[in-house]
């Protein structure tokens, strides 16, 4: 991983982000960037007020840049300013820059964000070209990640999180709790479940990395994995944004949703289709 994007709109909740996207940039050796988005409709005729906000934005960021690049071990902060949708453009650039991971805050289920952030997190998850980190502005940020928790339900993809997840526990030392969800009572996938179980230990004891093994009878996936994760001091949980079945490119899985807006601790969700 070499460069990181951050979803920007100046809010707290963005400050808070960027403040562990930066963690995880010295860690992982990456660059950073971030973006703002104006996504305001502007007639033609106040075209000077599109110009005068874009200055305007400019120059705030050359104050938070000022502020936070020293805390910066590798090159410097990018800034992006666009126009339009905030989704489409956090992604545009994510895919001009070759990001490999986006961060965005999310406000989760309580607070209002009068910025763009928080409310459009879940579109920034759903349309992004590479994983994205979510966060709430109440996490308390530590330097030292320690757990990351890796669900494995019976979802065809539910693996593909497997490389990333590995990546940022190398960097940081951390553990990997990998949690085998059983739900069905049929055999075949019961042992479905149980070989992805023995297949993501194996990568991890090849990758060198440290797990712990769970397997939990469930009925509710997001309880379960929310339980597990506060009884457990988690500081990191990896998903699927597409969980138990096809979804359009605008929609979130089953339970992927109600985990971003819940979770206690940053969400890291990985598409199918990304490439590690």
């Amino acid at each position: 991983m070499k460069h990181f994007l951050v979803a920007f709109d100046f809010s707290k909740n963005a400050l808070h982000t960027l403040e562990y996207a930066i963690i995880f940039a010295n860690k992982m050796e990456a660059d950073l960037s971030l973006v703002w988005v104006d996504n305001t409709s502007t007639p033609d005729h106040l075209y000077n007020i599109d110009q005068d906000l874009r200055i305007e934005t400019k120059t705030h960021f050359d104050e938070v840049i000022e502020k936070y690049e020293p805390l910066v071990h590798h090159g410097k902060i990018n800034p992006f300013l666009r126009k339009g949708k905030v989704n489409t453009e956090v992604s545009s650039v994510a895919r001009t820059i070759n990001a490999n991971l986006i961060f965005a805050g999310t406000h989760g289920t309580s607070g209002y964000e009068e910025f763009w952030i928080g409310s459009n997190a879940y579109r920034i998850v759903a349309s992004a070209p590479c994983p994205v980190i979510s966060l709430r502005l109440g996490y308390a940020i530590d330097s030292q990640l320690k757990k990351i928790l890796l669900p494995i339900d019976n979802s065809a993809d539910t693996k593909h999180k497997l490389p990333y997840a590995a990546k940022i526990a190398k960097a940081f030392d951390a553990e990997i709790h990998i949690l085998l969800m059983q739900s069905s009572p049929i055999s075949v996938i019961r042992n479905r479940m149980k070989n992805y179980g023995i297949e993501t230990s194996k990568f991890l004891e090849n990758e060198g990395v440290r797990y712990v093994f769970s397997e939990l009878e469930v009925e509710n996936v997001t309880s379960s994995i929310l339980h597990y994760t506060e009884a457990n001091q988690i500081d990191l949980i990896a998903m699927m944004t597409e969980q138990g079945g096809p979804t359009s490119s605008m929609l979130l899985g089953p339970y992927a949703q109600q985990l971003i807006n819940n979770a206690p601790v940053p969400v890291l969700s990985v598409q199918s289709v990304n490439n590690v």
